[in-house]
C-alpha cells in the first residue's frame, strides 16, 4: 500500500455543472438493466464502468465521469432492483457480481476501469478477484467490505428488520409514511458531510430518484433483501472458505485506488485503510471532512487521484506525470475536501 497522489488541477476540465448522463434501457438475460453513458470527449479514452451504492443509483457518477471523461469512456448500470432498472432474482454480492460481468461481456468493452462505491465498491472487489481478465484498474470509494461493529453504521439501525419475518412489508410501510423530500434530505444528511457542496440542480435529481423508488413496488424488498445478503457476505468473511471478500481483496493484481471519507457514517472508517492493507497493488487516499460518497461531495479531487492511478499504471515513462510528491498541493485540493495524506499511514 501508497499513499494516493494528485494529479494537477490544471489538468481537470473547468468547474461545470453537468446535466444528468443519458439513460437507455437494455434487455440482458430476460431482465432490463438501466444503463447511462458518459461518452469521451478525448480521441484515446478508454473504457470504465462505474457501479453504485446500497440505495443508489447510476445518477451517483454524474461529476466523477464528466471530469475524466477526456480519458475514460463511461458507462454505469443500476443494479437490479435499484435505480431504473429491473428487480433481479437474487440480492447478493456474488449475483450483482455476476451481473457486472455480463455486462461487460455483453458490451464487449472490457477489460474496463472499473469504479465501485460503498456496496458497489463490494461487487467491484468480487469481479475484480474472479474475473481479473475484465478489469484494467479499480477505483474503491467508501467500499462496503466487511465490518463486525455495525454500531458504527447508521446501518447498524436496519439490523433487527432482518430477523422480523416479511421484513419487506414494514420496509414497505415506512418508505409510505414519508414524503420524497423528507427522504432525499435523509439520504442526503446520511451521505454527506458538508451539505453545502451538494448544488441545487443534484439535489433535485436526488429527489427524483426516490420519487422513482416509490413508483417501484420491488424497491422495499430489493433494499432489504440486499442488506440481508450483505450483511451475510461480511460474516462468511470471517469464517474459512474461499467467499470472504478479504481473501478475494487479497488476490486481487490490478492497480487499486481506495478512497475514504473520515465522516462517513455508513461505513467504519477503518476499511478503507484495511482494504488498501490487503490489496496489493493499492494506493490510499483519506479524505478529512467527506462522507460516504466522495465522488459526489469533492469530485474533483477524486477525479485528480484516478488521473494519477492511470498515469502510475500506464506502461512506459508519461510525459504529463506530475513530479510533486504526494501531499505537496494537498491544500489546494480544489473541492475544500482537506486532503491529508498523514492519515494514510
Amino acid at each position: 500500500m501508497k499513499r494516493a497522489a494528485l494529479w494537477p488541477e490544471e489538468h481537470l476540465p473547468p468547474h461545470r455543472l453537468p446535466p444528468p448522463w443519458p439513460g437507455r434501457p437494455v434487455r440482458l438475460d430476460g431482465t432490463v438493466t438501466y444503463v447511462r453513458d458518459t461518452p469521451a470527449t478525448g480521441p484515446d479514452a478508454e473504457p470504465a464502468l462505474y457501479v453504485h451504492g446500497l440505495g443508489g443509483s447510476s445518477q451517483n457518477w454524474t461529476d466523477l465521469a464528466g471530469l475524466l471523461a477526456d480519458r475514460l469512456d463511461g458507462q454505469a448500470i443500476d443494479l437490479p432492483g435499484f435505480g431504473r432498472s429491473e428487480p433481479g432474482l437474487r440480492y447478493t454480492i456474488p449475483a450483482f457480481a455476476d451481473r457486472v460481468v455480463r455486462w461487460i461481456e455483453h458490451s464487449g468493452r472490457g477489460p474496463v476501469h472499473l469504479f465501485g462505491n460503498s456496496l458497489g465498491g463490494a461487487v467491484s472487489v468480487y469481479v475484480a478477484g474472479r474475473r481479473p481478465d475484465l478489469v484494467r484498474t479499480l477505483t474503491l470509494i467508501s467500499p462496503a467490505l466487511p465490518f463486525l461493529n455495525f454500531g458504527r453504521s447508521l446501518q447498524g439501525r436496519m439490523l433487527p428488520l432482518l430477523a422480523i419475518p416479511r421484513g419487506e412489508r414494514l420496509a414497505a410501510w415506512r418508505l409510505a409514511q414519508l414524503a420524497p423530500e423528507v427522504m432525499a434530505q435523509q439520504a442526503m444528511e446520511a451521505c454527506v458531510a458538508d451539505l453545502s457542496r451538494i448544488s441545487e440542480q443534484r439535489r433535485q435529481e436526488a429527489l427524483e430518484e426516490i420519487r422513482v423508488r416509490y413508483e417501484a413496488p420491488h424497491y422495499a424488498a430489493a433494499y432489504v433483501r440486499t442488506f440481508r445478503g450483505l450483511v451475510a457476505s461480511f460474516l462468511r468473511s470471517y469464517l474459512p472458505g474461499p467467499e470472504s471478500l478479504w481473501r478475494i481483496a487479497a488476490g486481487i493484481g490490478a492497480p487499486t485506488l481506495v478512497v475514504g471519507g473520515m465522516k462517513d457514517r455508513l461505513v467504519d472508517v477503518r476499511v478503507a485503510p484495511q482494504t488498501a492493507r490487503v490489496i496489493p497493488d493499492s494506493r490510499l487516499m483519506m479524505l478529512a471532512d467527506v462522507g460516504h460518497v466522495a465522488q459526489l461531495e469533492v469530485p474533483r479531487t477524486v477525479a485528480r487521484a484516478v488521473l494519477h492511478l492511470l498515469a502510475d499504471s500506464t506502461p512506459g515513462p508519461s510525459p504529463q506525470r506530475p513530479v510533486t510528491l504526494p501531499g505537496d498541493d494537498a491544500p489546494g485540493s480544489g473541492d475544500d475536501g482537506r486532503w491529508r495524506p498523514g492519515v494514510a499511514s
